[in-house]
This record gives C-alpha cells, structure tokens and sequence, in this order.
C-alpha cells in the first residue's frame, strides 16, 4: 500500500496550515488535462495547480549512498531539475507503476526539453543495499537515468522528513518477504537550487505528469 498516514497529515495540521494544504492536496484526486479542439493541452485547470505547488517548507538536505557505493548529498544532484521518490524495491506494484508512468511522461515531452535527474530514496535500508538498487534501476521501463539512493535507517528517516514522507514496516509473518512497506507516495520536483517546484500524486497520469514537467522544463 502507499499512502500519506492520518499520523503525517494530523502532524503537519498542528505545526502548519500552509503544509496542511499542501499535503492534503496530494491526497486529492488529479483532474485531467483540459485539451482544445486539436487536442493540446490548455493552459489553466491542471497546469495551473501543478505550478502552484511549490512550497518552500518541503524538500531539503540528504546524506545517503548511491547505488554504485558514492556517499551523496543534494549538492551532488543541483544545476539540473531533480524528480525524486521514496519507495523500495520489494515493492509489489506501486512502486514500478510509478516509475514507469514516470518513463511514459519523459517519453512524450518535447525534444527539446530534457528530463529531470530521476532519484529513488529506498525507505527500505535493510534489503536495499547499493547492489540491490543498481540491478532494480535497469528495469526495462524505469527512466533511463534511474538512480538508486540508500542509506542507515536514520539517513533515510532524516531525508523523509525533508520531504514530509513517511514510512512505516509492516509485518507479514504469512508471505515470504516477511514484511512490506507503508509510504508515501509522492513525486517531488526539485528545481537546479535544490528547492521544490511541484509535486505529483499516484493520481497524476503520465499525460498531466509530462504536460507540468513540459511548462515547468522550458521556462
């Protein structure tokens, strides 16, 4: 399952209204792009919400390692957009949905917009070692520039928190895995400064994903 918990959301209420609403507006379903006669996007509408979404309170500093080995920090990934998401690779479907709406979006933007670097923080640190990630990355469908970020448990919380993700182990004594993951599910674009521009829902298509990234990429 993947989902922002009652816990994050009642946190966020009582520290702040302005990330009350920011959170809130990811637990709502996404309108579909409106498209004119021809069949382009409109501006307003969708759009408009996905370039309104850039709230300073989200997003900040991670120390992680990346799936070759190399110890990261966000200055290592500033002077180019980032996209980043918080899931693991035991992940039975919504993880890999993600990625690969996220490969369908970079797929339909214009030729001359380049996608954003593409990050997946594992929330899982104890069977997502460096390894792990760099096979699961290659995925045939995953975006191209895929890059796998692990970490210490308290790394990885550190980083979630920046971002105001949240995860959580839950135990399946029953299934072979053992245990699986409650997460957020969130795609978060974060501009050249390290500072968040917009942010996408498990609602978002790969349409209104690559039509925001398309407004947001060229300006």
């Amino acid at each position: 399952a993947a989902h922002i918990p009652p816990m994050m959301l009642r946190s966020i209420a009582t520290s702040s209204a302005l990330l009350a609403t920011a959170v809130l507006a990811a637990c709502s379903p996404a309108s579909a792009p409106e498209k004119d006669s021809a069949g382009a996007v409109k501006s307003g509408g969708a759009q408009a919400s996905c370039l309104s979404r850039a709230y300073p309170e989200i997003g900040g500093p991670i120390s992680l390692v990346s799936d070759s080995g190399a110890r990261v920090t966000e200055a290592d990934f500033k002077g180019r957009p980032t996209l980043i998401y918080f899931g693991f690779t035991y992940c039975p479907d919504v993880c890999p949905m993600t990625l690969v709406n996220v490969e369908r979006a970079y797929e339909q933007l214009p030729e001359s917009v380049e996608p954003p670097q593409t990050l997946l923080i594992s929330v899982d640190p104890e069977r997502d070692t460096p390894e792990v990630l760099a096979s699961y990355v290659k995925a045939p469908r995953f975006p191209k520039n895929l890059v796998g970020l692990t970490g210490t448990p308290e790394e990885i919380r550190a980083a979630a928190d920046e971002f105001l993700s949240d995860f959580s182990r839950v135990e399946q004594s029953e299934s072979q895995s053992e245990y699986t993951m409650d997460h957020t599910s969130l795609l978060y674009l974060m501009d050249e400064n390290w500072q968040l521009k917009t942010f996408f829902t498990h609602e978002d298509t790969a349409e209104t994903i690559s039509a925001c990234l398309g407004e947001i990429l060229q300006d």
